[in-house]
């Protein structure tokens, strides 16, 4: 490897964002070796940034190229866009299999798919992290910003992506009892948890004051293109 994997996806993240040559950072992705690649990536911190990173740049890229094949949204998200380790993903193996460790994205994320390969067993994180659904931008208009993630900040960085989208998405209404909330809490249930887990978690970036029972309400999601919607800052902002 010519770069710790982490910093690859890093800079192959920012070439999008500057309008950069790509086609050595696809190379060198492609000819890693998957053993290697893990070795490497061994904490999930790494493999969120990693995973994060690459899932961006291959959405960005893809529609770089052709921005039509957003049109057809299911081809889009499960044919191939990039190779790692001699792997041809598509974006849903990385979010699916990877960073939510194979939970069916059809089954609101409560089972997981029992056949998963052996690629997969030696890339996925060892635990869900429902801060993902903050990170990752598939190029929708409901979409988080895109910024970069780091192994060393990625807890406070995703802490910060999940409060500035919970921010702009979520209205509670303490007079009705109801929440107003992001359709990705009902999309993924599962990695969130039950209602109370997700009224806690609501409580947690404070979108809800402690004790509350609000029912919960889930916005339509804006599937609108908005390609490049990159962060004002270039990497994901952490709290000093």
């Amino acid at each position: 490897m010519t770069a710790e994997p982490v910093t690859l996806a890093e800079e192959f993240l920012l070439a999008i964002r500057y309008d950069e040559p790509t086609a050595s950072y696809v190379d060198e992705l492609a000819r890693l070796d998957s053993g290697a690649l893990a070795a490497a990536l061994d904490s999930d911190r790494k493999r969120l940034a990693f995973w994060i990173n690459l899932y961006n740049a291959a959405t960005q890229r893809a529609l770089a190229d052709d921005r039509s094949q957003y049109e057809s949204r299911r081809t889009f998200f499960t044919k191939p866009l990039l190779t790692v380790a001699g792997r041809e993903l598509s974006l849903d193996d990385i979010e699916h299999k990877i960073l939510r460790r194979s939970y069916s994205k059809w089954t609101l994320g409560y089972l997981r798919t029992p056949r998963r390969g052996d690629f997969f067993d030696q890339h996925e994180l060892t635990e869900r992290d429902p801060r993902i659904h903050f990170a990752v931008n598939c190029g929708a208009e409901s979409c988080p910003p895109i910024a970069v993630y780091t192994a060393e900040e990625i807890d406070r960085q995703l802490d910060w992506a999940t409060e500035g989208y919970l921010d702009t998405y979520v209205e509670y209404d303490p007079e009705k009892g109801r929440a107003l909330v992001p359709r990705l809490l009902l999309w993924y249930r599962g990695d969130f948890g039950r209602k109370r887990d997700i009224v806690d978690f609501l409580v947690r970036y404070e979108q809800l004051p402690p004790g509350a029972k609000p029912r919960l309400s889930y916005r339509d999601w804006d599937w609108s293109l908005d390609r490049l919607k990159f962060s004002s800052q270039d990497v994901a902002a952490a709290d000093e």
